[in-house]
């Protein structure tokens, strides 16, 4: 594995600065981060010694001589993975985190760890052998479900069948050759937030992400906050009430079965059986199931039952919201991996709930919004994920 890292905290922080703003002076780094002219030569020589950092040409005159941009050396690159219950997504980025390529194909949990890692890793190697790669400096892997961080594994069955406990960090790691972090895909969405999305302006943020699986990533104080065991944020098995809904975790009235995407489709499969959605009811005797895809054709179709449906998840999405937003006090709410076609319904029914219950203090300038980087957001932060790691001193 690559054993190249930044030395000391002020080689971190410089290259955390150009991983995240880009291309920058000599002097704009200097004045960003404090240091004296000559510890600042010092530190950078260091880096561009170490592979880490290159000049990128000559910058903007500031009068006297003028300065030369830097930025995070060409040859680091990161693969961020992500997988959840039904694709695979790999990408291979720079040091800035920008996606140079990507590949997403379809996958299911349910064959086990062993041949979708395994197909996860064959991926970021189709990549690197198209870009040329003969080393990446790090990979991120995000997985559905809760994952203990320390041990780079899924933590629990729940979503994620046969996974627990499978060393995905590991097996990542021994088969890239390079330093590897995994954790839940809901937290990785939030650190793409962070990096690329709306999410960058904000230190205090929620991250909803919905779907199969549903999750929460917070972002408090400008950190990625994971709780004494690595499952804060798993909102998806609340309970909104007694006489709800049987969940897939047995429970019931959990906030998944509500608005997950299998509580959606239980409605339709109601919906269709019962003769109440005649188009739902044809298309499952044509295709003998319902997909997600069929309850938002059908709720853009102006089924009524299932737009009711629809709007219920988002009135129950925000009555979990509630709570959340009243104890952490975000700065705003982005929501994300709502199926297509359906997320400005939700979206205006948990802005409904959430506005109308929750103090005036806690959501006076709070917004919330859908997520504008989508999938992207997943891959981009795993790849932050890492790059969090490999640029820290050790």
């Amino acid at each position: 594995m690559i054993p190249v890292r930044p030395e000391n905290r002020h080689q971190a922080r410089l290259l955390r600065l150009l991983r995240d703003d880009g291309s920058r002076s000599r002097v704009e780094l200097g004045d960003a981060v404090g240091l004296s002219r000559s510890r600042l030569a010092a530190e950078v020589e260091r880096l561009v010694e170490l592979g880490l950092v290159e000049t990128a040409g000559p910058a903007a005159s500031r009068g006297g001589r003028r300065s030369s941009l830097l930025r995070v050396a060409s040859t680091v690159r990161f693969a961020g993975i992500v997988i959840g219950t039904e694709q695979i997504c790999v990408s291979v980025t720079d040091g800035e985190l920008g996606v140079l390529a990507e590949i997403r194909e379809p996958s299911d949990l349910r064959l086990g760890p062993e041949p979708v890692v395994g197909r996860a890793v064959e991926l970021v190697g189709k990549l690197r052998a198209e870009l040329g790669l003969a080393q990446l400096a790090g990979a991120g892997v995000g997985l559905p479900g809760p994952v203990a961080v320390g041990g780079g594994a899924p933590a629990a069955p729940a979503a994620v069948p046969g996974w627990q406990g499978f060393p995905v960090r590991d097996t990542v790691g021994a088969e890239l050759g390079c330093p590897t972090l995994v954790d839940n895909d809901a937290n990785v969405r939030a650190l793409g937030e962070q990096h690329a999305g709306i999410g960058r302006t904000f230190d205090d943020f929620l991250y909803v992400k919905l779907g199969t699986a549903i999750g929460c990533g917070l972002v408090l104080g400008g950190d990625l906050h994971r709780g004494a065991t690595s499952s804060a944020g798993d909102i998806a098995h609340l309970r909104l009430g007694d006489d709800g809904p049987t969940c897939g975790c047995g429970e019931v009235g959990c906030l998944e079965a509500y608005c997950g995407d299998s509580g959606l489709v239980r409605v339709a499969l109601a919906a269709a059986r019962s003769g109440r959605s005649p188009a739902l009811a044809e298309r499952l005797a044509a295709a003998g199931a319902l997909t997600v895809a069929d309850v938002a054709a059908a709720a853009a179709a102006g089924d009524p039952v299932i737009q009711a449906a629809v709007r219920d998840g988002g009135r129950r999405l925000g009555q979990a919201l509630v709570g959340l937003v009243s104890f952490v006090n975000p700065g705003i709410v982005i929501i994300g991996g709502a199926p297509d076609g359906l997320g400005h319904t939700l979206l205006a029914e948990v802005r409904a709930v959430v506005y109308r219950r929750s103090a005036p203090q806690a959501t006076g300038t709070m917004p919330i919004v859908l997520s504008d980087l989508g999938d992207r957001a997943a891959v981009v932060g795993a790849a932050r994920l890492i790059s969090d790691r490999v640029f820290a001193p050790d």
